[in-house]
């Protein structure tokens, strides 16, 4: 059901892969709730996903490839956006991240620099070079929302998580940040929600996450937040209803990262008797 909460409003999406993926359900959400997107993810992953099926479902939203890794590409991104929308935009979604040493199985302990800097670049600096460019541009019109997807093991520790950990810790100092400096320059708000771990492609590719899916939904009082859900929050972060809500880490996990112990996990693990 629509409640026309983005009505006029106009933004980019990165990282739409496949129908697994939050940036992919947080696309359709905003169509469904009367926004205008543009579609944008790495050209390589343009060519493994179906990201063109998604664009038709979104009034044929434009795809632009986009290295976010790269400032060229990330500039050419917005001249083409606005020239697009012929004006700027109200919001972005950042839903990009990646690591190597975690799909090559490399220990933390043992990671390769080459590759940890990889994962810094596309999975944090990314946002500063996406922020840099929108403020360069004057790209975001006043009172737009920046949202990027996060995770708890930018605070705790979570080992099979390795350095995604670290770029995710990265990430939200950036959104405090850039928060901070959007915020007085063009009251632009920037965000993280720090989602349950979701059965994505991307995440599937870290060690035991099946595993770790369950345990955390036992964990949870309110279970594990779907990719639906997510994308209902991030369009309320969208919307004019949080006009006053920046520089936050906000948890959507169900109440994960305030429990201590659940009685469940107790009872699966044998303790609870």
């Amino acid at each position: 059901m629509s409640h026309n909460l983005l009505k006029g409003k106009k933004g980019i999406i990165f990282g739409a892969l496949d129908d697994k993926s939050i940036a992919w359900k947080t696309a359709q959400r905003c169509v469904q709730e009367g926004a205008e997107i543009v579609l944008t993810n790495a050209p390589v992953a343009l060519r493994m996903g179906t990201i063109k099926q998604l664009a038709a479902e979104c009034n044929n939203a434009p795809v632009i490839p986009a290295d976010v890794t790269s400032s060229e590409d990330i500039e050419a991104l917005f001249d083409q956006t606005l020239e697009h929308f012929g004006g700027g935009i109200d919001f972005i979604l950042h839903s990009v991240g990646m690591s190597i040493n975690v799909r090559k199985g490399i220990h933390y302990t043992e990671n390769n620099y080459d590759f940890m800097h990889k994962a810094f670049d596309i999975s944090a600096i990314s946002l500063h070079r996406v922020l840099a460019t929108a403020m360069k541009k004057d790209a975001i019109n006043d009172w737009g929302s920046v949202v990027a997807l996060t995770y708890i093991a930018a605070q705790r520790v979570f080992p099979d998580y390795n350095d995604m950990a670290d770029a995710k810790a990265l990430l939200e100092s950036i959104t405090r940040n850039f928060g901070y400096q959007y915020g007085v320059k063009k009251h632009v708000r920037v965000n993280t929600i720090s989602q349950s771990p979701t059965q994505t492609t991307a995440g599937s590719g870290v060690k035991g996450f099946g595993d770790f899916i369950s345990y955390a939904d036992k964990m949870s009082p309110l279970g594990n937040a779907t990719a639906d859900q997510c994308a209902d929050y991030t369009v309320t972060l969208f919307s004019d209803l949080t006009k006053m809500v920046t520089m936050q880490n906000l948890f959507h996990d169900g109440g994960f990262s305030f429990t201590g112990v659940s009685q469940a996990v107790l009872e699966w693990t044998g303790e609870g008797k």
